[in-house]
């Protein structure tokens, strides 16, 4: 009987099912710390959640932000939120998935009523817990319990546990043939990346563009890019190893600041007959956002700001940099209208229509994510 309730009426088997769930998470319990493996408590969703079993999650820098202070949030803290899972039991009035479903967590959600997701032009929906630092799910509540002690979400996704809880709003249904360890980076590396470009800066055929930093979002610019017909693509960074894969996708010329006894923006502003059409500052560093905006063609070059700006610091720069008409521009999520756009993004790489496979440089239990982060802060 309860075989056949599960078939027949699957959301009425997940609220009678509906219990405290325990499992394993990796728990920081405060800054410039380890994560902790630890047991923790999933509380039952409530209305409009969805709790989703993580099947696979990358490690993004700005996870790694949090551990250093650099974006400041409430401890103890389940940091993640790059991730794809499978739906394992919804919360009342949920109707746009389904326990079973192959599901992306979105830490930028789209309520579908607010200003910015009712506007053509933007995609930073008022739920988001961007910027907030809240570390709690909408009612003001977290769903997380270790030995006694409430633990803050991340982001609203918080995926480095094998449990999570999310609001339905931040939760996009994919197409069930897809591998998750692969398309778990659409939920923000590579959708990050590949949107600033196409998205945010819409990049024309036959352009010039500058990328700082190549990590895997970095590198989904420059595939952003050149998806867009962009005819050079210049990739930065101080690390000449990573130089090879930024080829691979796409760069055509690839340049060292190190290398160089000048500013690098003088170097690309030279290299280019005068500043590149459009930059991009991938790495969160504020001395980079102003030689990335310096780069630009001074009358119409475009800059976009692409990495998490760290806490507590101020940029100062030239105004005239702005007066002259270059054009200054932040993205989140690559602009992508996140429950509209994840599932499409899922069906094109299906399609084949990108790669994904370049940007995973490691594959490890998630028990070993200490190890992981220290792969990511050496650069491998």
């Amino acid at each position: 009987l309860c075989g056949d309730l599960k078939k027949q009426m699957p959301f009425l088997f997940s609220l009678l099912c509906l219990q405290v769930i325990k499992c394993k998470a990796a728990v920081l319990w405060e800054a410039n710390k380890p994560f902790s493996i630890e047991e923790v408590e999933v509380a039952p969703p409530k209305e409009h959640e969805v709790r989703i079993k993580i099947m696979a999650t990358g490690i993004c820098r700005s996870d790694d932000h949090v551990i250093t202070g650099a974006l400041a949030m409430p401890f103890p803290i389940i940091l993640g939120h790059e991730a794809a899972g499978v739906v394992e039991s919804v919360g009342q009035g949920v109707t746009s998935v389904k326990p079973g479903d192959k599901v992306i967590p979105l830490f930028v959600p789209q309520c579908g009523e607010c200003k910015s997701c009712l506007n053509t032009k933007g995609n930073l929906c008022i739920k988001t817990d961007l910027g907030t630092s809240a570390g709690l799910m909408p009612d003001g509540t977290t769903r997380f319990t270790c030995k006694g002690k409430a633990i803050y979400h991340f982001l609203g996704t918080s995926t480095f546990t094998e449990y999570t809880v999310v609001h339905e709003s931040a939760v996009a249904k994919i197409d069930s043939a897809a591998p998750l360890e692969k398309v778990c980076l659409i939920g923000c590396g590579f959708s990050t990346g590949y949107g600033a470009a196409l998205q945010t800066a819409k990049v024309e055929p036959g352009s010039t563009c500058a990328i700082f930093g190549l990590g895997g979002v970095g590198l989904s610019v420059v595939m952003g890019c050149k998806a867009a017909g962009a005819s050079r693509i210049i990739a930065v960074d101080i690390n000449s190893n990573k130089f090879a894969k930024a080829k691979e996708l796409g760069a055509t010329d690839c340049v060292n600041p190190k290398d160089f006894n000048k500013p690098i923006h003088e170097v690309l502003m030279e290299m280019t007959g005068g500043g590149v059409d459009y930059s991009f500052e991938v790495i969160g560093r504020t001395d980079t956002m102003t030689a990335a905006l310096a780069c630009c063609q001074f009358n119409y070059g475009v800059c976009v700001i692409v990495g998490v700006p760290p806490a507590a610091q101020k940029i100062t720069f030239d105004p005239m940099l702005l007066f002259t008409g270059r054009s200054w521009k932040g993205s989140v999520f690559g602009g992508w209208k996140s429950k509209d756009a994840v599932p499409k993004l899922v069906a094109d790489y299906m399609k084949k229509m990108f790669v994904l496979d370049p940007l995973i440089t490691h594959t490890l239990p998630w028990t070993k994510i200490n190890e992981g982060f220290d792969l990511l802060r050496t650069g491998k």
